[in-house]
């Protein structure tokens, strides 16, 4: 098996008040990190699908997570100018119909796509009041990450709580986790969420780490990249162990 370099498995969301920010974040993790996830907070800015060429340019990754949701053949559409813009990761959301409409979009492109299952800042009273007070949150994850395995998805975005069920459902099937808080950190909005080492340890590919990182308690966002990554690093040698 060949080894998990943490560096390569960590994405820090660039939910950022504006580009400037963003572009300034990138340089400040240089050589820490190079892999940015660009989101619905910079959708709308001026100048983003710039930042995201510049990233790309730059010999780093580019995860788009805009959670797109359409009728099949817009989505489609959508994801086939994503798959041309060279991002790697796009998140969609959707049953089976639209899955397979993403796929026929992105082509032969290395675009990886991801379905959301449940966000990690809603718990169980959260899923009741849309209408799913008969299962847990489990039960709705892996329902969801079932349909997105059979229509061909890449992977699936998944609290770290969800990720071991999930790993046991398919080896192959890539979990990406968003939610996460290392220990000291505020919980901020996430009800489930669980640590670095956990969620990889559960069976979690890649983290996506935002507030702790561009925001950290204490220290500068380096340094808490820097730690994380650490965190990471020992739980993937654990886990392959």
């Amino acid at each position: 098996m060949t080894p998990v370099n943490a560096r390569d498995r960590l994405i820090v969301a660039m939910d950022l008040p504006g580009i400037e920010e963003a572009r300034a974040m990138v340089q400040q993790l240089d050589g820490v990190v190079d892999f940015f996830k660009i989101g619905l907070t910079l959708q709308l800015a001026p100048g983003v699908e710039s930042l995201i060429q510049e990233v790309i340019s730059a010999g780093k990754k580019v995860f788009l997570d805009y959670k797109y949701y359409d009728i099949a053949e817009t989505l489609r559409k959508t994801v086939s100018m994503a798959a041309k813009l060279g991002v790697s990761f796009l998140t969609i959301h959707g049953p089976g119909t639209l899955v397979k409409a993403a796929v026929a979009g992105r082509g032969n492109s290395p675009l990886k796509l991801f379905t959301v299952t449940v966000l990690t800042n809603l718990d169980k009273s959260d899923m009741a009041e849309m209408g799913y007070s008969e299962h847990t949150v489990e039960q709705i994850v892996l329902h969801r990450a079932r349909k997105a395995l059979e229509a061909g998805c890449d992977g699936v975005i998944a609290s770290g709580q969800e990720a071991e069920a999930i790993r046991k459902l398919s080896k192959n099937l890539l979990i990406v986790t968003p939610g996460i808080r290392p220990d000291g950190s505020p919980e901020d909005d996430q009800k489930r969420r669980v640590t670095p080492a956990q969620a990889i340890l559960s069976g979690a590919d890649y983290l996506v780490i935002g507030r702790p990182i561009t925001a950290p308690p204490e220290g500068t966002p380096r340094a808490a990249t820097a730690r994380i990554a650490a965190e990471m690093q020992a739980a993937f040698d654990r886990r392959s162990g």
